[in-house]
């Protein structure tokens, strides 16, 4: 809903003032000069990324007109249901927790948090530890390396769509200059063969061109790659957390240090606060 908001301002600022000051906005409607721009830009967007990259900017641009799951209810959800995988361990050892890893879809432990389980990447995230942990064979060292490493991974892959994006706003002013000059050339032919009111009105459509390259640039295509990268480092923050917790928890802390140890992780907008952290898992254990 703020995306959209935000470029009804930048639209109704812009040609706002532009017909304050007198303009006239049917001016502005070029559709040559926005087929040069716009199908060079997407031309150029398609060349420079793989299916794959394409794939995943289409899904991101999708995500960044929609609120974020990331949620201070999913993190309470989501350490609630690490403190009771790592309470059970600790009454019952790590085998007790083989089925939950194994099949988490059908576990009572992770059916109690549909937020969590709706989020197939930090349930895979988790369990492939949880799994390495029941295994026994990894210390804590270890298992923090590999975590780094698949951080590493998911970072670099996420931000490829952010990345993609960006470069398109980087090239749209030139794809506008090349659309401007392009309509001068076209005015520099047709001297001596139309009037000059009509040359004038030449010249401000091939202006045009460099105005709306720098408009979708940084009114429009420029701040989707912004939005898409807060999105990003929001999405990243949740395996931070699982990898915090876990850490804690096999370096000896009790599941309510270890939980806590995750907490202090997460951005201070959606990180719960300990005693209402306390009281979720209190009334999660009831059910």
């Amino acid at each position: 809903m703020l995306v959209a908001i935000g470029f009804v301002i930048v639209i109704f600022s812009v040609l706002g003032g532009f017909a304050f000051m007198g303009g006239h906005l049917v001016t502005l409607w070029q559709p040559v000069e926005i087929l040069i721009i716009g199908g060079g830009a997407l031309g150029a967007f398609i060349v420079s990324n793989t299916p794959s990259i394409l794939k995943a900017t289409g899904k991101a641009l999708g995500g960044a007109f929609k609120p974020s799951a990331i949620t201070k209810a999913f993190y309470m959800s989501l350490m609630a249901l690490m403190y009771e995988i790592l309470t059970k361990v600790r009454k019952e050892g790590l085998m007790s927790i083989e089925g939950d890893v194994e099949e988490p879809e059908q576990s009572p432990l992770f059916q109690k948090y549909p937020e969590v389980l709706a989020d197939h990447h930090i349930v895979e995230f988790l369990t492939d530890y949880l799994r390495l942990m029941v295994s026994g064979n990894l210390n804590p060292m270890e298992i923090e390396n590999l975590m780094d490493g698949e951080l590493e991974t998911h970072h670099q892959e996420a931000h490829t769509p952010q990345s993609a994006v960006q470069q398109m706003a980087d090239g749209l002013p030139a794809f506008g200059i090349v659309a401007a000059v392009m309509g001068v050339v076209h005015v520099m032919g047709s001297v001596g063969q139309v009037s000059n009111a009509e040359l004038g009105v030449m010249i401000a459509a091939a202006l045009v061109g460099t105005f709306l390259g720098i408009l979708l640039a940084y009114g429009f295509v420029g701040p989707l790659a912004s939005i898409i990268n807060h999105k990003i480092s929001e999405s990243s923050k949740p395996f931070e957390c699982v990898k915090t917790t876990l850490l804690a928890s096999l370096n000896g802390y009790s599941p309510a240090l270890a939980v806590e140890f995750g907490r202090k992780v997460l951005y201070s907008t959606e990180r719960p606060t300990f005693i209402e952290l306390e009281e979720h898992v209190k009334s999660t254990k009831g059910k």
